[in-house]
């Protein structure tokens, strides 16, 4: 007979994507909130909700802080089946959306997670994918050679990830270099963080 925790230690072989979007993007000093600025005719989050929820994903967490997400309409986020996970510590670091995320994860027993920023509008779904297919226990997209997210991480992985600051899936690429697996993708990996940034890929 099981023991409770080996019970609760009981795994789907599941993978779920988390979209980072909590932030305030103060160095954006638009008029709006850097996600929900116009890109290429939507918002810059759509596209990202867009290609992750076209990645095949049993579950996609969208953590929030700043933005209420199920208010924007020109979202409409949950045409997507997006869980909204809340972070109401955002302004500790981006650490802390990693961690409310993961919280949500466990408790669905998913085996792993695809960890993706929602300022990146130009991951294609095939990036997605390509790491959440990835067999690794710590995978990160590669393109034309330089490291940036989406980046899987295996539930054995979790506890390492840090309470707060500005890192999540960064630091265990620092920390665990043994584990790393580089899954080459297509796409282009910019973010916008400026006003500036948005002009010039717009």
């Amino acid at each position: 007979m099981e023991s409770a925790s080996e019970t609760r230690s009981v795994r789907n072989n599941t993978v779920a994507a988390v979209i980072l979007a909590a932030g305030l993007g103060e160095r954006f000093e638009g008029p709006t909130h850097k996600l929900l600025s116009p890109f290429r005719g939507k918002p810059v989050l759509k596209w990202v909700l867009e290609a992750a929820s076209g990645a095949g994903f049993d579950d996609i967490y969208l953590v929030s802080g700043a933005i209420d997400f199920e208010n924007e309409q020109t979202l409409n986020v949950f045409e997507h089946e997006v869980t909204i996970v809340k972070n109401h510590n955002f302004e500790d670091g981006q650490a802390t959306s990693l961690r409310a995320a993961i919280a949500v994860a466990d408790h669905d027993k998913h085996e792993a997670v695809v960890v993706g920023l929602g300022d990146m509008p130009l991951i294609s779904s095939s990036a997605w994918a390509a790491v959440a297919e990835a067999d690794t226990v710590l995978g990160v997209a590669t393109f034309s050679g330089n490291r940036r997210p989406p980046v899987k991480i295996h539930h054995e992985l979790w506890p390492l990830i840090p309470l707060s600051g500005d890192e999540g899936a960064r630091s265990l690429l620092r920390l665990r270099p043994d584990l790393v697996n580089d899954v080459p993708c297509e796409g282009n990996p910019i973010d916008i963080d400026t006003r500036g940034d948005l002009a010039r890929w717009n």
